[in-house]
């Protein structure tokens, strides 16, 4: 999601698809003026990412002219808010700054940028806010899905064994989406009364949020709403229709 230097880089890639596939690494590359800069710009990233994930391609060059206190602002502005990018890079290039990738919405691209000039607050430096707003998480969790309905035990709350194998895969992905915040939402068919149903559909995305949770999803990043009947997306006059409209649904807030 990176990349920093005086020219220096810092670059993610995308996560894989794969449950099982590693998160990709973190490249820092690009040209330093001294080691003291390239080990503290190595410790920030494997502080914010872990270890295993940084690769350093850092190249340390005396001759290279840096702004004053460079080392301390590139530091100071590798905030935790980055890690909501994906497919990004951060360039650094003396006091000039810009910071592309894909976020999950609007807030969040302010957000990223903003918390990086509050952290840096040196009005010499210039951040160029390149992000997108895309929908790219939400592909993530959509090819997680992969239009497999979450099945219940009939008539209940209860996750039926296959359910609970498809949020297995969901909560891999969940967790390659970062901090991203997720609604989870229930919906029913039309058979019986409405009230009813959106009590049902609200329970199962209930449901839903504990067993996440159970397999490491932050609470605090998931929300729950049922919506019953209200939204179907096939004909409930027949039972495939009715069986399509009896899902689960993710939304990257």
């Amino acid at each position: 999601m990176l990349c920093v230097a005086a020219p220096l880089a810092l670059a993610q890639g995308v996560p894989a698809a794969s449950a099982a596939a590693a998160p990709k690494p973190i490249v820092a590359a690009g040209t330093v003026p001294d080691e003291a800069t390239r080990a503290a710009v190595l410790s920030r990233l494997r502080e914010l990412y872990g270890a295993q994930r940084v690769v350093d391609r850092i190249e340390i060059d005396a001759g290279v002219v840096a702004p004053p206190n460079w080392q301390q602002h590139v530091v100071t502005m590798l905030t935790p808010a980055l890690q909501q990018v994906s497919a990004g890079q951060v360039d650094i290039s003396g006091n000039a700054v810009r910071v592309t990738g894909e976020v999950a919405n609007e807030a969040q691209r302010q957000q990223v940028v903003s918390d990086m000039a509050t952290a840096l607050n040196n009005p010499t430096y210039t951040i160029t806010n390149a992000l997108r707003n895309g929908s790219g998480q939400q592909k993530l969790l959509d090819a997680a899905l992969a239009n497999r309905i979450i099945e219940f035990e009939s008539g209940s709350a209860t996750l039926a064994p296959q359910g609970r194998v498809i949020l297995d895969e969901m909560a891999a992905a969940m967790r390659r989406i970062g901090q991203s915040r997720v609604q989870i939402i229930g919906h029913t068919d039309a058979v019986g009364g409405r009230d009813a149903n959106v009590a049902l559909s609200l329970a199962r995305a209930a449901a839903v949020k504990a067993y996440l949770e159970e397999q490491g999803i932050a609470a605090d990043n998931l929300s729950v709403r049922g919506l019953g009947p209200d939204q179907p997306v096939a004909d409930n006059a027949t039972p495939q229709g009715r069986a399509r409209n009896r899902r689960i649904e993710f939304r990257v807030l």
